[in-house]
């Protein structure tokens, strides 16, 4: 991906806007984990439970300290998200008091999330649907609801993987 596109896209996240991306597995609905608004109205546009918690994305392992998160997590599975204790940011863990992270192995994605900060990135659904494999099927399902779509084409692939850390699986 060039630069300046992903200069763009993470400047937009860091202004508040919300944009269908692609993650490290399927598109994803995305926005800065710090702006609570836009946090809020993803929610409304995904129409996603408002008791459940996030996803978030992080460009590296030390993020995990702007949540207040100390750990020794030095190699991150691939495609998998960790489930970490956080009581910080309840709008974000919405009173389960733990939020999961994933730290991507896509290197585009990762130059985008070293410029915005982390984002929150739940699958690029309306809740309970099946997750958008392109961008027609995201503008499908959001419209004009959402600031930005980035287009790479059909994405085919399962979400990630969430476990905590004392290895019990939550979703395969």
């Amino acid at each position: 991906m060039d630069q300046q596109i992903i200069n763009i896209i993470a400047e937009r996240i860091k202004q508040g806007e919300i944009g269908v991306i692609p993650t490290d597995t399927i598109y994803g609905i995305v926005c800065s984990a710090f702006n609570e608004n836009s946090v809020e109205k993803l929610y409304k546009i995904r129409k996603r439970n408002k008791d459940k918690p996030m996803i978030i994305l992080i460009g590296s392992v030390n993020d995990l300290k702007l949540f207040n998160i100390d750990t020794i997590v030095k190699n991150w599975p691939e495609k998998t998200s960790i489930v970490f204790d956080c009581n910080d940011f309840e709008y974000l863990h919405r009173g389960k008091r733990s939020l999961a992270f994933r730290l991507p192995h896509n290197k585009d994605l990762i130059d985008i999330l070293k410029i915005s900060g982390p984002v929150v990135a739940p699958s690029a659904n309306i809740e309970g649907a099946k997750p958008a494999e392109n961008i027609k099927e995201a503008k499908n399902y959001f419209g004009d609801k959402i600031d930005f779509y980035l287009d790479v084409g059909t994405i085919k692939s399962k979400p990630s993987k969430i476990i905590y850390l004392n290895n019990e699986i939550i979703r395969e």
